[in-house]
């Protein structure tokens, strides 16, 4: 065995003996404080006795962790480290060595991280860079993102305000009939003020410090994966809060209550650039749906067959996990939403994601594990209300066939 790890076998079966003796000296300060013949004097060398007790705990707790880190590093093979080329180091191999050091608790590292204050005063962490970032963003558009669809605004402060002009009936020039006529103003465009205000949406995992010893290109790999999967389910929720908000909500019930939503639910101007969205559920129910002709509602869009159309107006899928059913689990509500999202939604993106490790805080102390918290900074605001319904059906009949029986027309026209 090991010189280290025979080092570390001792320290830990010595705290864990400590931890009893200071458990066992509790006992017993518990008993001599509930005595009638209770003697301060006595109960006081007690008490001394479990504080030097529990700091001696403490202290093999941290030689422990001390011996385990060093131990760490000495097992780190070269694979997972890059040589420097001309003494400079990429922000990516930086980011990478301040992240081992960071889950590793050098103080050098995490005063820096822990030095600069978000607008709440909690610590911002170790900021994860632009490629990286950029590597992130890829990854979270290959899930289910509805931020794809909705307007993405950068920001770099933490709140402010933008005008939006919505989309408005615009009345004539007027008929001047005489050369003296005075000329009116025209109809101004309406504004909406829109404020918005970043917020802080976090999120832990829990990592063994085994990986420390991976090499950069995978600590990189599941840092992105995991946090993307994260940026996605938080974001889209808060941009179907944004969606559900719209004034308007058909209920479908019918194959024509879906071509009326498409043809009169938003602005004609809109509607060029609107689409359909449902999840898998719906779209699964929506594909049974036939029109008069026999005709499935549903037809492959002919430049893209992996995707469908209605009444030429493309149909999005999202997964249920990312866009779930209303109702109840007996009488579901499949969404059915119609319009164009990036009139209707804003995210304001703050655009610096960060880290930060703890082996202390957060259970990570007793289980021997490391915690990594991830912080994303957004915020979604509806804009154009009018731009988006939220429909939503839980059964559509099929639309009734309007050709008459042969029998049914020889009749009419005797």
């Amino acid at each position: 065995m090991a010189v280290g790890n025979t080092n570390i076998n001792k320290l830990n079966d010595a705290w864990i003996a400590q931890g009893q003796h200071v458990s066992d000296l509790n006992d017993k300060l518990n008993v001599a404080v509930l005595d009638d013949n209770f003697d301060a004097d006595k109960f006081k060398n007690m008490k001394a006795e479990r504080d030097s007790a529990v700091v001696r705990r403490d202290a093999l707790h941290d030689q422990l962790d001390e011996e385990r880190r060093a131990q760490a590093v000495l097992n780190m093979g070269d694979s997972g480290k890059k040589p420097l080329t001309k003494g400079e180091i990429s922000a990516k191999d930086k980011f990478v060595q301040d992240f081992k050091a960071m889950m590793m608790g050098d103080p050098t590292i995490m005063n820096q991280v822990t030095s600069s204050k978000d607008e709440s005063g909690n610590a911002i962490g170790l900021t994860i860079p632009e490629d990286i970032q950029t590597a992130i963003n890829k990854l979270v558009r290959q899930f289910d993102s509805l931020q794809q669809y909705v307007k993405v605004v950068p920001t770099s402060v933490p709140s402010g305000s933008m005008v939006y002009e919505k989309f408005t009936d615009v009345t004539p020039l007027k008929d001047l009939d005489d050369e003296t006529a005075k000329i009116d103003d025209n109809d101004d465009p309406k504004l909406t003020l829109i404020k918005w205000l970043i917020h802080r949406y976090a999120g832990i995992s829990t990592v063994t410090n085994t990986l420390l010893k991976d090499t950069a290109e995978n600590i990189l790999a599941w840092l992105s994966d995991w946090i993307a999967k994260k940026v996605v389910v938080t974001r889209n929720l808060k941009i179907v809060d944004a969606m559900n908000a719209a004034p308007k909500k058909p209920t479908i019930a019918k194959f024509n209550d879906i071509i009326h939503m498409i043809n009169t639910a938003v602005d004609p101007a809109i509607k060029k650039t609107s689409f359909l969205m449902t999840n898998t559920s719906g779209l699964d129910l929506l594909s049974q749906v036939t029109d008069a002709t026999g005709k499935y509602l549903l037809q492959p869009d002919p430049t893209q067959p992996d995707r469908y159309v209605i009444k030429g107006k493309r149909v999005v899928e999202i997964a249920d996990k990312y866009l779930p059913n209303g109702g109840t689990t007996a009488t579901p509500a499949y969404p059915l939403y119609f319009g164009d999202l990036k009139q209707a939604v804003t995210l304001f993106d703050r655009e610096n994601m960060s880290l930060l490790t703890t082996n202390i805080g957060g259970g990570a102390f007793e289980t021997d594990q490391t915690k990594i918290r991830v912080i994303d900074r957004f915020d979604v605001e509806s804009t154009d209300a009018d731009a988006f319904v939220a429909g939503s059906f839980t059964a559509i009949a099929n639309q009734p066939a309007m050709i008459a029986s042969s029998a049914t027309a020889d009749t009419a026209t005797k």
